[in-house]
């Protein structure tokens, strides 16, 4: 006997919440509850609650019955399992919220009722709920930004003149401090930070536009009560209900205009991938074969499930997995500017699900990347061992610049270029295939090629340049 669909859904399990087990890198933050369904509910809900108390202020709708309003308008009087089962038969959750909201009120406030998402639409209220998760959200993650910061700023301080192999193209290339690397994550971090409090500034805004960008329907309310003109009912609401939601108030409605989630999910991809870029050097430097650094351990922490050996750089993982992905969820963001007409039929439902992991996951990055940067070990004396492993080869630079106006450009190339090639096949290092090359006899001293083959001697402003960052 076959089955129907409706029966396939009535026996199968109930569904759970996402609890986060594909996604470690969010799970147990604070970020992650602040943009979670119960959050999103109530960012929904006090979007609705915030437009009656701007419309009492104008006088479209009674003081009690926006305070009626206000009281009903708690997540936990509501079944978010419900509201997003219902909310598939419309494509948004906003109608199946104001139902229960208005159905709430009516028995809590029978005469407040008809007030309830009076002269609005979905997208006022979804677009304002999201602005408003996001103003709780950014806090967060630039906390967790400045607390990485400072981290960074005291282990440049601490290793201004900590010498290491520079690489380039993965290759040792010339020497550089571990004090300038640390300086450049904190430079990326910081701003990472400045744009999210920027975007937390100015790009949160309001939706205020009714059905179609016009507010038609918030006009024609407040005609009916007899409430200013067009012009000043534009100004006074908006106004109003930006004082309500603490957010900024935008030039024109913004259904169809969608730069404020477009600039935040900008924001968000450069503050992952800032992070993202700490964490590639971290995993690099702490291979077995360098070993230059370390993550902070603790219980559990890296552990192999077959190698009790490995101790593995989770933190630098979680990052890099939220680097990878938030850039490419926020492309979709970027993609539904190109939405049509006055609301859009799949762009705007396509920003809401990358929007909430763009939080997220850079929330969580951010977290992690706290917990790394204060408990990062440096190993100064296998960075020192690690320069070493050419033999000199690491300031061939240094002595092409030494010896060029002494030989010849030309010259000086072509006896180092063979120097190099010689102590690379022999194995030996290149200061003492140099001093037996004949071309240089009375060129350079002994000493002289001592102190040219010292990599510590050879770091250019790498601490000027510390310096000059931590001053910033």
């Amino acid at each position: 006997m076959s089955t129907t669909r409706s029966d396939r859904a009535e026996s199968a399990p109930a569904v759970q919440p996402d609890a986060g087990l594909l996604s470690p890198v969010r799970v147990g933050t604070e970020v992650e509850a602040a943009v979670g369904d119960r959050a999103w509910l109530q960012a929904m809900l006090d979007a609705e609650a915030a437009l009656a108390r701007a419309q009492a202020r104008m006088g479209t709708v009674p003081a009690a019955a926006a305070e009626a309003i206000t009281a009903a308008a708690r997540a936990e009087h509501f079944d978010v399992r419900e509201l997003a089962l219902a909310a598939r038969q419309t494509a948004n959750p906003v109608v199946a919220v104001v139902a229960a909201l208005t159905a709430l009120v009516a028995r809590q406030a029978p005469e407040a009722a008809e007030y309830v998402h009076r002269g609005s639409t979905s997208q006022d209220v979804f677009d304002t709920g999201a602005m408003l998760v996001a103003a709780r959200a950014l806090p967060l993650i630039v906390a967790d930004l400045r607390a990485t910061a400072a981290a960074l700023a005291r282990l440049a301080a601490g290793h201004r003149d900590t010498v290491m192999a520079g690489r380039t193209l993965a290759l040792h290339a010339v020497p550089t401090t571990f004090g300038l690397k640390a300086a450049g994550w904190r430079q990326l971090v910081l701003e990472a930070a400045a744009r999210l409090e920027r975007v937390a500034e100015e790009g949160l805004v309001v939706s205020l536009g009714g059905a179609a960008g016009t507010l038609a329907g918030y006009l024609q309310y407040a005609a009916q009560a007899g409430v200013g003109d067009g012009a000043q009912v534009v100004e006074q609401l908006a106004g109003a209900f930006a004082a309500e939601t603490g957010l900024a108030r935008p030039a024109l409605p913004w259904h169809a205009l969608r730069t404020p989630v477009a600039d935040l999910g900008a924001a968000l991809a450069h503050t992952a991938g800032a992070l993202g870029k700490m964490a590639a050097d971290v995993q690099v430097l702490a291979r077995t074969e360098i070993g230059e650094v370390a993550e902070p351990g603790g219980a559990g922490r890296g552990v192999s499930s077959a190698m009790p050996h490995k101790r593995n750089p989770v933190l630098a993982t979680l990052i890099r997995s939220a680097a990878v992905q938030v850039p490419a969820l926020s492309s979709v963001l970027a993609q539904c500017l190109a939405t049509e007409d006055e609301r859009s039929a799949g762009l705007w439902h396509a920003e809401w699900q990358p929007l909430r992991e763009c939080l997220r996951l850079t929330g969580g990055a951010a977290h992690a990347a706290a917990e790394l940067a204060a408990g990062l070990s440096v190993y100064p004396q296998t960075m020192r061992a690690n320069l070493d492993l050419t033999a000199g080869q690491v300031v061939s630079e240094r002595l092409s610049a030494y010896l060029a106006p002494r030989l010849g450009r030309a010259a000086a190339k072509e006896l180092l270029g063979e120097a190099v090639e010689r102590a690379r096949s022999c194995g030996r290092p290149l200061g003492e295939v140099l001093a037996e090359l004949p071309g240089l006899q009375g060129v350079v001293s002994a000493p002289e090629l001592a102190d040219l083959l010292d990599p510590r001697q050879y770091t250019g402003a790498a601490g000027v340049l510390v310096d000059r960052a931590l001053r910033d």
